[in-house]
Protein backbone atom coordinates (compact mmCIF):
# COMPACT_ATOMS: atom_id res chain seq x y z
CA UNK A 1 0.00 0.00 0.00
CA UNK A 2 1.95 3.32 -1.14
CA UNK A 3 2.34 6.16 1.36
CA UNK A 4 0.44 8.78 -0.48
CA UNK A 5 -3.19 6.86 -0.25
CA UNK A 6 -4.89 6.74 2.38
CA UNK A 7 -6.03 3.41 3.91
CA UNK A 8 -9.21 2.47 2.93
CA UNK A 9 -12.25 2.33 5.71
CA UNK A 10 -13.74 -0.86 6.35
CA UNK A 11 -17.20 -0.57 7.64
CA UNK A 12 -18.72 -2.76 10.36
CA UNK A 13 -22.16 -3.38 9.28
CA UNK A 14 -23.00 -5.50 11.75
CA UNK A 15 -22.20 -2.99 14.41
CA UNK A 16 -23.96 -0.66 13.49
CA UNK A 17 -27.12 -2.36 13.32
CA UNK A 18 -26.48 -3.15 16.84
CA UNK A 19 -25.90 -0.05 17.90
CA UNK A 20 -29.30 1.22 15.90
CA UNK A 21 -31.25 -1.18 17.68
CA UNK A 22 -29.90 -0.16 21.34
CA UNK A 23 -30.83 2.46 20.43
CA UNK A 24 -34.88 1.84 19.41
CA UNK A 25 -35.31 -0.45 22.23
CA UNK A 26 -34.02 2.29 24.86
CA UNK A 27 -36.25 4.79 23.00
CA UNK A 28 -39.13 2.50 23.58
CA UNK A 29 -38.31 1.95 26.92
CA UNK A 30 -38.25 5.22 27.63
CA UNK A 31 -41.39 5.80 26.08
CA UNK A 32 -43.29 3.04 27.86
CA UNK A 33 -41.81 4.39 31.10
CA UNK A 34 -43.41 7.58 30.75
CA UNK A 35 -46.18 6.14 29.80
CA UNK A 36 -45.94 3.93 33.09
CA UNK A 37 -45.60 6.72 34.93
CA UNK A 38 -48.33 8.51 33.85
CA UNK A 39 -50.62 5.96 34.55
CA UNK A 40 -49.41 5.47 38.07
CA UNK A 41 -49.99 8.94 38.72
CA UNK A 42 -53.84 9.13 36.96
CA UNK A 43 -54.52 6.20 39.44
CA UNK A 44 -52.79 7.25 42.51
CA UNK A 45 -54.91 10.98 41.77
CA UNK A 46 -58.30 8.67 41.26
CA UNK A 47 -57.75 6.83 44.25
CA UNK A 48 -57.07 10.02 46.00
CA UNK A 49 -60.47 12.07 44.33
CA UNK A 50 -62.55 8.29 45.98
CA UNK A 51 -60.58 8.28 49.22
CA UNK A 52 -61.88 12.17 49.14
CA UNK A 53 -65.33 11.56 48.48
CA UNK A 54 -65.95 8.48 50.41
CA UNK A 55 -64.80 10.02 53.62
CA UNK A 56 -67.15 13.33 52.82
CA UNK A 57 -70.00 11.24 52.43
CA UNK A 58 -69.23 9.48 55.84
CA UNK A 59 -68.62 12.48 57.83
CA UNK A 60 -71.99 13.81 56.21
CA UNK A 61 -73.89 10.71 57.22
CA UNK A 62 -72.32 10.34 60.64
CA UNK A 63 -73.39 14.28 61.26
CA UNK A 64 -76.86 13.59 59.77
CA UNK A 65 -77.54 10.68 62.20
CA UNK A 66 -76.25 12.07 65.18
CA UNK A 67 -77.77 15.44 64.48
CA UNK A 68 -81.58 14.18 66.27
CA UNK A 69 -79.99 13.01 69.02
CA UNK A 70 -77.70 16.27 69.88
CA UNK A 71 -74.92 15.44 70.67
CA UNK A 72 -72.67 15.75 67.11
CA UNK A 73 -74.34 19.19 66.71
CA UNK A 74 -73.28 21.31 69.76
CA UNK A 75 -73.79 24.64 67.81
CA UNK A 76 -77.65 23.71 67.82
CA UNK A 77 -78.38 22.28 70.79
CA UNK A 78 -76.19 23.15 73.42
CA UNK A 79 -77.45 25.99 75.38
CA UNK A 80 -74.65 27.55 76.65
CA UNK A 81 -72.61 27.42 72.51
CA UNK A 82 -76.15 29.04 71.80
CA UNK A 83 -75.85 31.72 74.06
CA UNK A 84 -72.51 32.25 73.87
CA UNK A 85 -72.85 32.94 69.66
CA UNK A 86 -75.88 34.85 69.94
CA UNK A 87 -76.71 36.23 73.38
CA UNK A 88 -73.29 37.22 74.96
CA UNK A 89 -72.20 40.00 72.14
CA UNK A 90 -74.75 41.84 74.02
CA UNK A 91 -75.58 40.66 77.57
CA UNK A 92 -71.96 39.09 78.40
CA UNK A 93 -70.67 35.93 78.96
CA UNK A 94 -71.87 36.07 82.79
CA UNK A 95 -75.09 37.57 81.50
CA UNK A 96 -74.51 40.85 83.75
CA UNK A 97 -74.91 43.21 80.76
CA UNK A 98 -72.80 45.26 78.41
CA UNK A 99 -73.07 49.01 76.96
CA UNK A 100 -75.00 47.23 74.34
CA UNK A 101 -77.57 45.48 76.49
CA UNK A 102 -78.85 45.19 80.37
CA UNK A 103 -78.08 42.49 82.29
CA UNK A 104 -80.17 39.49 82.58
CA UNK A 105 -79.47 38.79 86.34
CA UNK A 106 -82.81 38.51 88.13
CA UNK A 107 -84.89 38.83 85.08
CA UNK A 108 -86.06 35.50 85.25
CA UNK A 109 -87.04 32.62 83.09
CA UNK A 110 -90.58 34.06 82.22
CA UNK A 111 -88.71 36.91 80.65
CA UNK A 112 -86.27 34.91 78.55
CA UNK A 113 -88.93 32.89 77.34
CA UNK A 114 -91.04 35.47 76.21
CA UNK A 115 -88.56 37.30 74.40
CA UNK A 116 -87.02 33.88 72.50
CA UNK A 117 -90.06 32.22 72.22
CA UNK A 118 -91.75 35.38 70.14
CA UNK A 119 -88.38 35.65 67.76
CA UNK A 120 -88.08 39.51 69.61
CA UNK A 121 -84.38 37.77 70.47
CA UNK A 122 -81.67 37.40 70.00
CA UNK A 123 -81.49 40.93 67.53
CA UNK A 124 -79.46 39.95 64.58
CA UNK A 125 -79.33 40.85 60.93
CA UNK A 126 -78.72 37.79 58.80
CA UNK A 127 -76.35 37.76 56.06
CA UNK A 128 -78.29 35.85 54.07
CA UNK A 129 -82.13 34.83 53.65
CA UNK A 130 -82.47 31.85 56.23
CA UNK A 131 -83.22 28.72 55.25
CA UNK A 132 -84.82 26.57 58.45
CA UNK A 133 -88.43 26.10 58.92
CA UNK A 134 -87.65 28.47 62.01
CA UNK A 135 -86.36 31.28 60.32
CA UNK A 136 -83.11 30.56 61.89
CA UNK A 137 -79.97 31.59 59.82
CA UNK A 138 -77.02 29.02 58.28
CA UNK A 139 -74.08 28.47 61.26
CA UNK A 140 -72.01 31.13 60.85
CA UNK A 141 -74.11 34.01 59.22
CA UNK A 142 -75.76 35.10 62.33
CA UNK A 143 -74.45 38.97 62.61
CA UNK A 144 -75.67 40.60 66.26
CA UNK A 145 -77.11 43.76 65.88
CA UNK A 146 -77.94 45.77 68.69
CA UNK A 147 -79.64 48.65 66.51
CA UNK A 148 -81.89 45.97 65.03
CA UNK A 149 -85.39 46.66 66.25
CA UNK A 150 -87.35 44.17 68.96
CA UNK A 151 -90.11 43.45 66.90
CA UNK A 152 -92.15 39.56 66.69
CA UNK A 153 -90.40 37.48 64.44
CA UNK A 154 -90.83 34.05 63.60
CA UNK A 155 -88.22 32.65 66.81
CA UNK A 156 -84.89 31.77 65.69
CA UNK A 157 -85.03 28.20 67.75
CA UNK A 158 -87.29 25.02 67.47
CA UNK A 159 -89.04 25.05 71.52
CA UNK A 160 -87.28 22.51 72.86
CA UNK A 161 -84.04 24.94 72.04
CA UNK A 162 -85.98 27.38 73.57
CA UNK A 163 -86.59 25.60 76.48
CA UNK A 164 -82.73 24.58 77.19
CA UNK A 165 -81.64 28.24 76.27
CA UNK A 166 -83.79 29.73 79.21
CA UNK A 167 -82.65 26.81 81.44
CA UNK A 168 -79.43 28.19 80.76
CA UNK A 169 -79.72 31.61 81.39
CA UNK A 170 -81.28 30.57 84.47
CA UNK A 171 -78.49 29.29 85.81
CA UNK A 172 -76.58 31.90 85.27
CA UNK A 173 -78.20 34.80 85.96
CA UNK A 174 -81.35 33.02 88.80
CA UNK A 175 -83.75 35.32 90.10
CA UNK A 176 -86.82 36.76 88.54
CA UNK A 177 -90.28 35.80 87.78
CA UNK A 178 -90.98 32.11 86.34
CA UNK A 179 -93.48 31.69 83.85
CA UNK A 180 -97.10 30.96 84.57
CA UNK A 181 -98.93 28.11 84.79
CA UNK A 182 -102.12 28.77 82.14
CA UNK A 183 -105.22 26.77 82.59
CA UNK A 184 -107.93 28.25 80.25
CA UNK A 185 -110.38 25.48 81.13
CA UNK A 186 -114.08 27.29 83.09
CA UNK A 187 -112.02 30.79 82.56
CA UNK A 188 -114.80 33.71 83.03
CA UNK A 189 -114.56 35.58 79.95
CA UNK A 190 -116.63 37.94 81.30
CA UNK A 191 -114.04 38.71 83.83
CA UNK A 192 -111.33 38.85 81.46
CA UNK A 193 -112.80 40.82 78.99
CA UNK A 194 -113.46 43.79 82.37
CA UNK A 195 -110.30 43.35 82.62
CA UNK A 196 -109.18 43.56 79.47
CA UNK A 197 -110.78 46.67 78.66
CA UNK A 198 -109.79 48.08 82.02
CA UNK A 199 -106.15 47.53 81.97
CA UNK A 200 -104.96 46.56 78.67
CA UNK A 201 -107.54 48.23 75.70
CA UNK A 202 -105.82 51.47 75.95
CA UNK A 203 -102.60 50.24 74.21
CA UNK A 204 -103.62 46.74 72.33
CA UNK A 205 -107.27 48.53 71.22
CA UNK A 206 -110.64 47.22 72.27
CA UNK A 207 -109.94 44.28 69.68
CA UNK A 208 -106.35 43.32 70.59
CA UNK A 209 -105.10 44.19 67.32
CA UNK A 210 -102.70 46.99 68.79
CA UNK A 211 -102.98 51.05 68.54
CA UNK A 212 -100.02 53.79 67.63
CA UNK A 213 -98.91 55.17 70.68
CA UNK A 214 -96.50 58.42 70.89
CA UNK A 215 -93.33 57.02 69.31
CA UNK A 216 -93.68 53.33 69.55
CA UNK A 217 -96.67 51.19 68.85
CA UNK A 218 -98.41 48.52 70.90
CA UNK A 219 -98.05 44.93 68.87
CA UNK A 220 -101.21 42.97 68.20
CA UNK A 221 -101.98 40.11 70.45
CA UNK A 222 -103.69 37.80 67.92
CA UNK A 223 -99.84 36.32 67.60
CA UNK A 224 -99.41 35.81 70.98
CA UNK A 225 -99.68 32.02 72.28
CA UNK A 226 -101.48 31.96 76.23
CA UNK A 227 -98.12 31.32 78.11
CA UNK A 228 -96.73 34.47 76.10
CA UNK A 229 -99.71 36.83 76.93
CA UNK A 230 -99.49 35.64 80.98
CA UNK A 231 -95.72 36.32 80.81
CA UNK A 232 -96.52 39.35 78.82
CA UNK A 233 -98.38 40.75 81.69
CA UNK A 234 -96.05 39.84 84.53
CA UNK A 235 -93.13 40.74 83.47
CA UNK A 236 -94.07 44.65 81.33
CA UNK A 237 -91.79 43.66 78.45
CA UNK A 238 -90.28 46.40 77.01
CA UNK A 239 -92.02 50.22 77.86
CA UNK A 240 -95.16 47.88 78.56
CA UNK A 241 -96.05 47.79 82.25
CA UNK A 242 -95.55 44.89 84.51
CA UNK A 243 -99.00 44.13 86.14
CA UNK A 244 -98.76 42.43 89.25
CA UNK A 245 -101.19 40.72 91.40
CA UNK A 246 -102.70 43.74 92.70
CA UNK A 247 -103.40 44.95 89.37
CA UNK A 248 -104.49 41.93 87.96
CA UNK A 249 -104.95 38.66 90.51
CA UNK A 250 -103.35 35.85 89.93
CA UNK A 251 -107.11 33.85 89.63
CA UNK A 252 -107.63 36.33 86.85
CA UNK A 253 -105.58 36.01 85.02
CA UNK A 254 -106.20 32.87 83.25
CA UNK A 255 -109.85 34.83 82.50
CA UNK A 256 -107.56 37.98 80.90
CA UNK A 257 -105.60 34.92 78.62
CA UNK A 258 -108.91 33.44 77.97
CA UNK A 259 -110.39 36.56 76.39
CA UNK A 260 -107.48 37.47 74.28
CA UNK A 261 -107.98 34.04 73.09
CA UNK A 262 -111.13 35.14 72.28
CA UNK A 263 -110.61 38.08 70.55
CA UNK A 264 -109.03 36.13 67.76
CA UNK A 265 -112.91 34.65 66.52
CA UNK A 266 -115.09 36.89 68.67
CA UNK A 267 -118.87 36.00 68.12
CA UNK A 268 -119.67 38.98 65.62
CA UNK A 269 -123.29 39.51 66.33
CA UNK A 270 -123.83 43.77 64.78
CA UNK A 271 -122.15 42.55 61.06
CA UNK A 272 -119.48 42.75 59.32
CA UNK A 273 -116.39 43.62 62.08
CA UNK A 274 -114.84 46.34 59.18
CA UNK A 275 -111.49 45.49 60.19
CA UNK A 276 -112.51 46.25 64.21
CA UNK A 277 -111.58 49.85 63.38
CA UNK A 278 -114.13 50.46 65.73
CA UNK A 279 -117.05 53.31 65.44
CA UNK A 280 -115.49 55.98 63.07
CA UNK A 281 -115.41 52.77 60.54
CA UNK A 282 -118.75 52.09 60.86
CA UNK A 283 -119.85 56.02 61.05
CA UNK A 284 -117.50 56.56 57.51
CA UNK A 285 -119.41 53.51 56.02
CA UNK A 286 -122.66 54.40 56.86
CA UNK A 287 -122.12 58.10 55.57
CA UNK A 288 -120.39 56.80 52.44
CA UNK A 289 -122.74 54.15 51.23
CA UNK A 290 -125.80 54.55 52.85
CA UNK A 291 -126.11 58.28 52.54
CA UNK A 292 -124.68 57.83 49.14
CA UNK A 293 -127.43 55.64 47.70
CA UNK A 294 -129.74 57.45 49.47
CA UNK A 295 -128.71 60.20 47.09
CA UNK A 296 -128.80 58.41 43.90
CA UNK A 297 -132.55 56.34 44.83
CA UNK A 298 -133.85 59.43 45.52
CA UNK A 299 -132.53 61.65 42.36
CA UNK A 300 -133.45 58.80 40.06
CA UNK A 301 -136.73 58.91 41.24
CA UNK A 302 -137.03 62.74 41.45
CA UNK A 303 -136.04 62.65 37.58
CA UNK A 304 -138.49 64.75 35.45
CA UNK A 305 -137.54 62.11 32.38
Amino acid sequence: MSAGHPAPVVHDAPCSRRVSTVVREAGAASVVGARRRWALRALLMGAAAVAVIVGTALVHLSAGAAAPGGDAAPGVSDPRVIYLRDCATCHGADAKGTIFAPSLQGVGPASVDYWVSTGRMPLVADARPPKSPYGQAPPGQRLADPSARDVRRNPAYPPEVVAALVGYVTSIAPGGPQAPDVDLAGADLAAGGELFRLQCAACHEWAGVGGALYQRQAPSLHQATPVQVAEAVRIGPGQMPAFGTSAIPADKLNAVVAYVRYLDKPDNRGGRPLWYLGPVAEGGVALVLGMGALLVVSRWIGDPR
